[in-house]
């Protein structure tokens, strides 16, 4: 593959979370985000953009205590079927890596560059995804697609080198 990705953009439900709602008679209460994630990330922002989207107006502000509090990443608003739009607003679809696991992202899927699906995800993403992870949103999905797009579109990590101590690592351990 020829392309030069600039941008990896990611849904946040069923891919940083195990996309299962929780809610009591209040409403949503809580979301299930996963371990190494925001670590794989960190490894790819030397050569990407990240963008997180999410349609869960309900959820959002769970969403963007994580995302943008926590792991200092953009995230927005975006209802699932205007992704493909929304993107083309902003990037050359030919130059982004998209990670999804709806009923919708297949459309998503079939016009940008690169697409990742979780193996949990609905039937037509997997179908038009060309990488599919082995493991499930929540348990280290993106962890798992941040080392793929590494090695194929860039440098392979290297797991016998610390990560050079300019990436800013989540504060789980530091270098």
């Amino acid at each position: 593959m020829n392309i030069k990705p600039d941008v990896f953009v990611l849904d946040v439900d069923g891919v940083m979370t195990d996309g299962k709602i929780y809610s009591s008679t209040e409403g949503k209460i809580f979301k299930v985000f996963g371990p190494d994630d925001h670590d794989g990330l960190s490894l790819l922002k030397p050569y990407l953009n990240i963008q997180f989207v999410s349609g869960d107006h309900r959820g959002f502000e769970i969403s963007r205590k994580r995302i943008v509090e926590d792991m200092k990443l953009p995230l927005e608003l975006v209802s699932t079927i205007k992704r493909i739009e929304w993107i083309k607003e902003r990037w050359d679809p030919g130059k982004v890596i998209y990670m999804g696991d709806g009923i919708f992202d297949h459309y998503v899927f079939k016009e940008v560059a690169y697409s990742i699906a979780t193996t949990g995800s609905d039937e037509y993403a997997k179908d038009k995804a060309d990488y599919v992870t082995q493991r499930i949103g929540s348990e280290r999905a993106v962890a798992e697609a941040s080392l793929h797009i590494l090695e194929k579109f860039f440098r392979p990590y290297d797991p016998d080198t610390l990560p050079d101590e300019q990436i800013k690592l989540s504060g789980a351990w530091t270098v």
